[in-house]
């Protein structure tokens, strides 16, 4: 197998992929940038983006499109391909595709992560309709209406607690008769009185029509009993897993698989970098991404001219 060599090779062609691309590309260096689907990540998922500067809305996919003609502008090589496997040699990495082999002495991860999914009627369906899985997102769409928030950890007690600012009410429905959140957001939950809870229910379905869900179908775990509740919106908190089975080998990720960064980008390894969804962070959003992306972009330009940042 042939190697193509470039100065640095982006895997992920989410918002933070485009970005590091238009910077190193902006720098004059030899770009690849590669991607298993289509540019434009889990924009390609999203309705409409009504938080990102300059737009006051704009659908997703669109902005994608927009992000990656300029991404490309200064000539970043974009290729499809599902990386199999990177490895060090020297000051180079070695990342192998399905059908091609690529080095370069950089590399940027940005192959975001995945909420999981809890593999029910009308989950799919409803997706960008009614069910999200981000109240920072898209919680803005759902003012004075009547809100459910699916899981009962962290992410979903926060979010609910969240989606109380712009939400009629927020029912918490969970498959225990107790939350797993640590104990002060249960509290500050527990206080909102705008927050009810469904315990010991198995959902079931999510309801609907073809514009909009309408409610949360579930059995009651105790009784066996099915009930509806009426809700424009369902928020799924059941987990999210970072896209790094291609790079646990290289020992820069913790135990729960996210990648580590400083506040450079940088990883443990010289010379690779990561940015948008796949690090260990809190705030997963575009604006996030692309203010990462920009980072990396530079810091590869920075390591590749034997230049670093002081700590």
């Amino acid at each position: 197998m042939a190697e193509k060599n470039y100065d640095v090779i982006i895997i992920g062609a989410g918002p933070a992929g485009m970005t590091a691309a238009l910077y190193a590309s902006r720098a004059n260096l030899k770009v690849l940038m590669l991607d298993r689907g289509i540019y434009g990540g889990q924009m390609n998922n999203t309705a409409e983006v009504e938080n990102y500067p300059g737009f006051k809305s704009i659908m997703g996919p669109k902005l994608g499109e927009e992000m990656y003609q300029s991404a490309i502008q200064f000539g970043v090589d974009y290729q499809y391909g599902s990386v199999e496997s990177v490895q060090l040699e020297g000051h180079d990495k070695l990342v192998k595709t399905t059908d091609e082999l690529y080095r370069a002495p950089a590399l940027i991860i940005a192959t975001g992560s995945e909420y999981k999914k809890i593999g029910i009627p009308g989950e799919n369906e409803h997706s960008g309709k009614g069910v999200s899985y981000c109240a920072v997102c898209d919680g803005a769409f759902f003012k004075g209406e009547d809100v459910a928030v699916i899981g009962g950890g962290d992410s979903a007690v926060e979010e609910g607690i969240y989606l109380t600012q712009l939400a009629k009410s927020v029912t918490i429905i969970h498959r225990r008769d107790q939350l797993r959140a640590q104990q002060i957001l249960q509290k500050r939950a527990f206080s909102n009185e705008k927050i009810n809870f469904i315990w010991n229910a198995a959902v079931e379905e999510i309801q609907g029509d073809d514009k909009h869900v309408t409610g949360v179908k579930y059995r009651d775990k105790k009784t066996g009993e099915q009930k509806v509740l009426n809700a424009a919106g369902v928020f799924i908190y059941v987990g999210i897993k970072p896209n790094t089975e291609s790079f646990l080998d290289l020992g820069i990720t913790n135990d729960d698989q996210w990648i580590e960064t400083d506040d450079h980008m940088r990883t443990k390894i010289p010379g690779i970098f990561a940015v948008g969804d796949v690090r260990k962070k809190d705030l997963r959003q575009i604006t996030t991404a692309v203010g990462e992306g920009g980072i990396a972009g530079q810091g590869v330009f920075n390591f590749l001219q034997g230049l670093t940042t002081a700590d």
